[in-house]
């Protein structure tokens, strides 16, 4: 497969989530230019190289559709991105809200080698620090059948399993509510105006709003 820049290849990484995550298997410039932090002509100029490249299928400001080399791409560097997040996290003691970063930077290395030496070494996980599933090396992973925090009724209980903003600043606000993957949260209260949620986590109770709910997985 041909050599891609890094930013091609962040690209097509945020494209696959966007995709995956949606089920819609399509993703809309201004969803992708949202998404990336960028503006929507610069998007288009990149969508442009790629599909030249026939990673993916667009028409301008149009719709996105991954295609299957652009696929195959991006599952290897989300393979390679949450194997080092795993790595670091359990073999360097970082913690979780500090992994992101550094694994953002390790993604990038080419050695298919070293990937799969990394992934026995730590005896192929199926999951990262943040809950999201690590695919094999034939691009297969582990999908959990999960809702969000919002989801969940007033007095029902349910466990964390992933989060879906994995930024540092989202996870310190995690951990400040002292909550972890596994974790059982019970939702003691939910206001009808913006669903200003009262949860319970090991005895402790928070605050928390709707976004924060949003962004939390739980089974």
């Amino acid at each position: 497969m041909m050599q891609l820049s890094y930013t091609e290849e962040n690209y097509l990484k945020a494209l696959l989530k966007i995709t995956y995550e949606s089920g819609k298997g399509q993703a809309g410039t201004n969803e992708l230019a949202t998404h990336m932090d960028l503006k929507p002509a610069t998007v288009n100029d990149m969508l442009r190289k790629l599909k030249e490249k026939g990673f993916i299928s667009y028409q301008k400001y149009g719709k996105i559709t991954m295609l299957e080399p652009g696929k195959l791409k991006a599952i290897e560097i989300i393979r390679k991105h949450r194997l080092w997040e795993t790595f670091l996290y359990k073999k360097l003691e970082f913690t979780w809200d500090e992994v992101h970063e550094v694994a953002e930077q390790l993604e990038h290395i080419q050695s298919a080698k070293l990937v799969e030496r990394l992934a026995k070494f730590l005896d192929f996980p199926e999951f990262d620090p943040h809950g999201d599933p690590i695919p094999d090396e034939n691009g297969l992973f582990k999908v959990k059948h999960k809702k969000t925090l919002s989801e969940v009724g007033i007095g029902k209980k349910a466990k964390m399993v992933a989060v879906k903003d994995n930024s540092s600043l989202f996870l310190k606000y995690v951990m400040g509510v002292g909550l972890g993957l596994n974790n059982v949260i019970k939702v003691i209260s939910k206001q009808d105006y913006d669903s200003l949620m009262v949860i319970e986590v090991n005895g402790k109770r928070s605050n928390v709003s709707l976004k924060f709910a949003e962004n939390i997985y739980v089974i």
